[in-house]
């Protein structure tokens, strides 16, 4: 009897742990593990969050609104430098570090140009320079094809939302006519890529006031929250 009992729980604990085993796959199948999501936030100090005396900026205002929303925790690993470019972000791809996390992300959010546009035209936007910017345009066409083709080659399933440029002085129509050139060279690009998602930023932060903006350049946290909620409405995470 006892003999037989003992079998009986040798197979009662294999059954379980084969059943921990079978649950704990399908979960990695469905792209869910027991950490929890995760989210890689690309770019300049617009990903950083520079302006936002919270220091959340529009990723970790994501990370907090989503993780209020559902049951499965979500953890953003920030990967924004300031001032950085499309060359730059090229380059931060190929390291180590940030090369682990690609493949494990079930989302990613880029936002990237506006250094591009500024450096191309000398380093503002005051007077234009179109042959300047033309150059410009170019190299940033190049660099961004290379960069979704790295996040995709590494992890072809997960979404990729890309951010579009904001007009940083709206009072002005000719850089205004910049940006929208802009946009739309993304667009074309982002639009040549599955699961790639281009989400308009240019006219949330419509007046140059401090209700928005931080100094002449980042949003302050209502500028932040702003894109965030833009982030959201575009996408049902």
């Amino acid at each position: 009897m006892k003999q037989g009992k003992g079998k009986a729980l040798i197979v009662a604990a294999l059954v379980a742990v084969s059943l921990f085993f079978w649950l704990n796959h399908e979960k990695k199948e469905a792209g869910v593990s027991s950490a929890g999501k995760e989210m890689v936030a690309l770019g300049d100090s617009l990903t950083y969050g520079v302006g936002d005396k919270t220091g959340h900026g529009y990723a970790e205002n994501l990370e907090e609104v989503l993780n209020k929303e559902n049951d499965v925790p979500l953890k953003v690993y920030n990967y924004g430098i300031p001032g950085q470019q499309t060359d730059g972000l090229l380059q931060q791809l190929r390291e180590t570090d940030v090369k682990k996390t690609l493949a494990n992300a079930e989302y990613f959010t880029i936002f990237i140009g506006t250094n591009d546009l500024i450096k191309s035209n000398g380093g503002d936007l005051n007077p234009l320079y179109e042959d300047r910017i033309t150059r410009g345009e170019e190299d940033y066409r190049n660099n961004l094809h290379h960069i979704l083709s790295i996040i995709q080659e590494e992890n072809p399933q997960a979404p990729v939302l890309f951010l579009g440029l904001y007009n940083p002085y709206p009072d002005s129509k000719e850089i205004e006519g910049v940006i929208t050139e802009w946009n739309e060279l993304s667009r074309k690009i982002v639009s040549q890529y599955p699961n790639v998602k281009f989400i308009a930023t240019d006219g949330l932060l419509k007046e140059k006031s401090t209700d928005y903006f931080s100094d002449e350049l980042h949003p302050n946290s209502k500028g932040y929250e702003l894109i965030t909620k833009k982030i959201i409405e575009e996408y049902h995470f």
